[in-house]
């Protein structure tokens, strides 16, 4: 049995300045748009759970994988140019990963089936690229470079067409992890 649904009680604060600082906004849940609470945030706390961060409202633009921790300065630890917008909790899964990746657009092109961890999908698979994808089960992190670096993509379970169409126009992804964190 999947408990993909059960979400674990997720906490995390967002401070205006840097070093937990100025005015704050906690937040349990999805927020779409931080800026109703908040006029910037350039750091925060998660108390537990794991959470995707935004640098644009509605779940758009460059996106930051944050677990329990203290992030008191976005810019100088996480490269964020801007200042988070918007966040989404990310449900706690137990039970098998399986996401399928193409080479190209609606699922087109070379495909692979994976269970686990990719550190370099070219040195595994000998794909140069991954523009599409179906997560079945369980909820991972996309980078665009071999080795988990690089800006990063969050993928719940559903399909992924076009990574283009998304708003991701240009960018490659050359490895995939699980997310697999307790996040407590």
């Amino acid at each position: 049995m999947t408990n993909t649904g059960m979400n674990m009680r997720g906490k995390i604060t967002f401070y205006e300045e840097k070093n937990f600082q100025g005015r704050s906004y906690e937040c349990m849940s999805d927020c779409s748009d931080m800026t109703s609470y908040l006029s910037r945030c350039q750091s925060c706390r998660v108390e537990s759970g794991c959470f995707m961060v935004y640098d644009r409202t509605n779940y758009m633009g460059n996106q930051y994988f944050m677990k329990r921790g203290e992030y008191s300065d976005f810019q100088n630890m996480l490269g964020m140019r801007d200042c988070v917008r918007s966040c989404r909790m990310i449900p706690m899964h137990r039970g098998q990963f399986r996401m399928k990746v193409y080479e190209r657009e609606n699922f087109g092109g070379q495909s692979h089936e994976m269970m686990d961890d990719c550190d370099n999908i070219m040195d595994r698979y000998r794909m140069n690229d991954v523009q599409s994808c179906n997560v079945m089960e369980g909820h991972w992190l996309m980078y665009e470079q071999p080795q988990y670096r690089g800006k990063q993509m969050y993928m719940r379970p559903g399909e992924y067409r076009s990574f283009r169409d998304m708003g991701m126009s240009g960018m490659r992804f050359m490895s995939m992890r699980r997310i697999m964190d307790s996040c407590n």
